[in-house]
């Protein structure tokens, strides 16, 4: 992990303001630190889009 990367939480982010709050570049895709599907409201791989 980069020193400017944001800390990601163990199974994700609890949110997407979470995210947004730690610094995450968004959105989130599948496969990246942070994601959940649980933060992917449409399931196409991309989490706090919005």
């Amino acid at each position: 992990m980069q020193a400017d990367s944001p800390a990601v939480p163990a199974g994700g982010f609890a949110s997407c303001a979470a995210a947004r709050a730690a610094g995450a570049a968004l959105p989130l895709r599948w496969g990246q630190p942070g994601y959940r599907p649980g933060l992917d409201g449409d399931g196409d791989g991309l989490a706090c889009e919005r």
